[in-house]
């Protein structure tokens, strides 16, 4: 029996078993052994030759996939807001070719790639499923297309898939530390009580992926997945926002139940009439966080027109790499006006570990 069998089966077994109290344990470890396959599945291939891929070389100030069924507008859109020209069911799953194009907006230059091909059946590894995933992961956000004039079911369907294939959407690791060695057995420690699983069932999914040492501190009231996720470490926690697009196309009682169903990152637009675009770019450069640094030269006015736009939490580090690769290697100092300073509005001298805040004015000198 293959390994796409394997999970099939364990799929079933799940389906079958009702959730209560007394299965817990025994789903925990189903859950575990799924898991452990789609990894299998997924991960490079250790030997033989790479083969073609059709990954896209990252570029901008960040990246942002779209994913989606087939006919949702993704392409209409990659054409609408980066001026790139990309003709509709460009896109084969079986030999795919994303074509990326890049968003500017308020100086960031944001790179937005497709990738259709994550729904079908990737999870199994089919329609080169692997390479799917390892271009998605590599997005610092992703963009979840719904057609408004199809099933609402939609949007669960595309988590439910990026969910198998390792990425979790709008949330955060758990705090759980999670520390192998050579001896001394398991320990479990928790500083919160655990109501969703509980330490047998924790031990058996570590004896599941043949871990007999180690040191687990749980943080937080985790579940058996979650668990499970530290476990494998390959999970990629990234935000996602929700676009509705063919609004045009529904009416205003539809429309008005989408809006109530929504949160606070749901888009809607219309492709076709132009609907919502300046929404939509806003939306982006709000959940990718972005900051604008404008550097300064000597006796000068800063340089507003050439913003460097780097992510929340960007060090003066970073903006020597965003000059010039070699400029960090002869830094001294830097000077530094606006929020990120002790003085404000009077500048502060600084290091190459200060971190910049948004519309920070930055003087860098070197030795």
């Amino acid at each position: 029996m293959g390994i796409i069998e394997k999970m099939e089966e364990i799929e079933k077994e799940m389906a079958r078993t009702q959730k209560n109290k007394a299965t817990e344990y025994h789903l925990g470890l189903l859950k575990a052994k799924l898991a452990k396959y789609r990894a299998q599945l997924l991960e490079p291939e250790k030997k033989g030759p790479k083969g073609e891929g059709f990954d896209v070389m990252k570029s901008g100030d960040a990246r942002v996939c779209m994913i989606g069924f087939p006919s949702v507008g993704k392409s209409t859109l990659l054409s609408k807001v980066t001026k790139t020209e990309s003709s509709v069911g460009a896109y084969e799953f079986t030999t795919l070719t994303a074509i990326p194009g890049v968003l500017e907006y308020e100086g960031a230059r944001v790179q937005l790639l497709d990738l259709p091909g994550i729904v079908q059946d990737a999870a199994k590894g089919r329609g080169r499923g692997r390479q799917v995933v390892a271009v998605a992961k590599t997005a610092d956000l992703i963009i979840l297309m719904i057609d408004a004039t199809k099933s609402a079911e939609q949007k669960k369907m595309l988590e439910v898939e990026l969910e198998a294939v390792g990425i979790r959407l709008n949330t955060r690791p758990p705090d759980v530390v999670f520390k192998q060695k050579t001896a001394g057995g398991i320990t479990i420690n928790n500083t919160v009580k655990l109501t969703k699983t509980d330490e047998r069932t924790l031990r058996s999914i570590l004896q599941t992926y043949r871990i007999h040492n180690c040191d687990v501190m749980i943080r937080e009231d985790i579940s058996t997945d979650e668990f499970i996720d530290v476990l494998l470490g390959t999970r990629k926690y990234i935000p996602a926002l929700t676009v509705i697009n063919k609004v045009d196309g529904v009416s205003m009682e539809t429309l008005d139940t989408m809006a109530r169903e929504g949160d606070g990152r749901t888009i809607m637009i219309s492709c076709e009439i132009d609907l919502g675009l300046d929404w939509l770019k806003e939306a982006i450069w709000s959940q990718l966080g972005m900051v604008k640094v404008y550097t300064k030269r000597r006796g000068a006015q800063p340089d507003l027109s050439d913003p460097i736009c780097l992510r929340q939490g960007a060090s003066i580090e970073a903006v020597c790499h965003g000059i010039h690769r070699s400029l960090a290697s002869h830094f001294k100092y830097a000077l530094v006006w606006g929020k990120s300073s002790k003085f404000n509005p009077q500048p502060q001298k600084v290091g190459l570990t200060h971190i910049v805040q948004d519309e920070d004015v930055v003087s860098i000198f070197t030795k």
